[in-house]
């Protein structure tokens, strides 16, 4: 008897591990669904689909659900369930604004301690994206390019700021894959980065903080003109004017 009692709270470590890691491969699995528009914003979230398709049972999809409304891409509404966030356009450019000054200065911090290593590492990913740019597959570009990011703001050397940025990037998911959603634009995104780089190569902060803002910056002008899903073209006037358009 005590023996057993003994061993249940172990059991009960191991089941909650395993459902842990059941939820985080969900989670990753609900994560690409949205950013592939398989589900759409504001659309609601059918657990029971899902739990089909998925071959798990609807605990892991709703802890997977509550993990993803709290970095932004699912909202939560009482009594009616889990639904995919939709940004506003304002929302959306107010992110993307944070986003491009928090990595102008992540890129200036960088230019000031970058090592020879990592600029190796960092031509490699652009390389790596110039070879993709030729099959214009955005859905092998987008990783890489996530790479290439992610990469900058580790390179930095600030854990606070890379938190930041990277808090930013989830929510931006959507609309940043939308940016480069259309082939003739990977060759451009990629040319921007290889301008960071350049930057990040002659030790230059202020050049540094420059190509990096800019380039987000440049992802705004390009997500308007892939436009904002669910968007009406006789909606887009309406946007908020800040001498820029008002979309990520």
């Amino acid at each position: 008897m005590s023996d057993s009692s003994n061993q249940q709270p172990h059991l009960a470590a191991i089941d909650f591990l395993r459902t842990r890691s059941l939820a985080n491969v969900v989670q990753a699995e609900i994560e690409r669904m949205i950013i592939d528009g398989e589900l759409k914003p504001n659309e609601r979230v059918n657990e029971n689909a899902l739990s089909q398709r998925l071959g798990v049972s609807r605990g892991p999809i709703r802890e997977a659900c509550s993990a993803l409304a709290a970095i932004g891409l699912i909202e939560i509404i009482p009594n009616r369930g889990f639904f995919i966030r939709a940004l506003t356009n304002d929302e959306a450019l107010d992110l993307s604004e944070a986003r491009a000054s928090v990595f102008g200065c992540i890129a200036m911090m960088l230019a000031e301690r970058i090592t020879d290593a990592d600029l190796a590492e960092l031509r490699a990913l652009t390389d790596r994206m110039d070879a993709i740019v030729e099959l214009g597959d955005v859905h092998v570009y987008y990783p890489v390019n996530l790479e290439f990011h992610r990469r900058i703001a580790q390179m930095a050397g600030n854990k606070r700021l890379e938190l930041l940025y990277q808090s930013f990037v989830r929510e931006l998911h959507i609309q940043r894959y939308r940016a480069l959603a259309s082939p003739d634009v990977l060759h451009i995104s990629n040319e921007e980065h290889r301008a960071i780089v350049a930057a990040l190569e002659q030790r230059d902060p202020l050049a540094a903080l420059q190509a990096a803002r800019s380039h987000i910056m440049n992802g705004i002008l390009r997500t308007r003109q892939a436009g904002q899903p669910g968007d009406e073209a006789a909606e887009k006037p309406k946007a908020r004017q800040r001498g820029r358009p008002s979309d990520d």
